[in-house]
């Protein structure tokens, strides 16, 4: 066991990330040795996305270890040197959603073909939804559009500035209550990027509380319901108008506490074959190399 090892980790507060704030608050990380520090941003002061574009969170913020989208923790570890990846995986039965309007003339997935969808760039998101988009319409034909964070997105859909968005629960249950059509669901996967400083030990005793809190949550997820939904209660009070016209109660009781699953030690080939993915179409340099992206632990 380490001996109370200082680490910081950056927290997203979104539904997939609940296991990391519970082995935090429970104490798991403690009883493996680590003395967690939990970087958080004050949700009204983030006005696009969570994870800075233009800073780095290994040097700028200091952090140990952060969750961020699978592909986009490639180009992340690439183009700003911001750490390298040490496990990846889907995290939780989340499945992110494509909504678009009651009355859009948009039927089927491959009716998207050109059509502006919101996301939220330099998340990750754009990646996951092109790839997802791709099985339905030609690649040059797959249109993205930065729309910001899930109640943004929610705006831009429900004021006419977009025909389609990406959401993922809760507030893919809240755009069901607001009326808005389902029109295609994907995986969510996720990366863990660490600094230059985490070793095997780090990340091994990481994973092991990071389990326990999985096994907790999975065990009595109705247990967790209020933690769950603490992020919709947030958005709440920044976006206000969002919930004017929906039964909130309603909303809260349908939604219910996924199954999560425990990060893997990073998969080298896995990510290997998404790099090649993302140099075909562009999205990253020619000359990225794996070795500079993956922590050789």
């Amino acid at each position: 066991m380490l001996a109370q090892q200082p680490i910081r980790l950056f927290h997203l507060p979104f539904s997939f990330m609940l296991p990391q704030k519970v082995a935090a608050e429970r104490g798991y990380f403690r009883e493996e040795g680590l003395t967690v520090d939990l970087v958080e941003r004050d949700r009204r002061d983030v006005e696009v996305k969570y994870i800075p574009a233009e800073e780095t969170l290994t040097e700028d913020y200091d952090v140990d270890l952060y969750p961020i989208c699978k592909w986009e923790s490639i180009r992340r570890t690439w183009d700003m040197g911001d750490g390298r990846i040490v496990a990846n995986g889907t995290f939780a039965n989340l499945p992110y959603t494509v909504f678009t309007r009651p009355d859009s003339d948009i039927e089927t997935p491959a009716d998207l073909a050109d059509v502006p969808v919101g996301v939220n760039l330099r998340t990750g998101q754009e990646y996951t939804a092109r790839k997802a988009i791709e099985e339905h319409v030609p690649a040059d034909r797959v249109d993205l559009v930065g729309c910001g964070m899930p109640t943004d997105r929610l705006r831009a859909l429900h004021e006419g500035r977009v025909d389609a968005v990406t959401l993922i629960d809760p507030h893919s249950t809240l755009a069901d209550h607001l009326g808005f059509r389902r029109l295609l669901e994907y995986d969510n996967h996720m990366g863990i990027v660490g600094n230059d400083d985490v070793d095997r030990d780090l990340l091994e005793a990481f994973l092991r509380a990071y389990g326990r809190a999985v096994d907790d949550i999975n065990a009595d997820p109705d247990a967790f319901r209020d933690t769950y939904l603490e992020m919709l209660e947030a958005d709440a009070a920044v976006a206000p108008e969002l919930f004017d016209d929906v039964d909130v109660e309603a909303v809260r009781e349908e939604i219910t506490v996924p199954r999560y699953e425990v990060p893997d030690p990073v998969d080298r080939d896995e990510l290997d074959e998404h790099l090649a993915w993302m140099q075909a179409r562009g999205l990253i340099d020619e000359d990225a190399a794996i070795d500079d992206i993956v922590a050789p632990l």
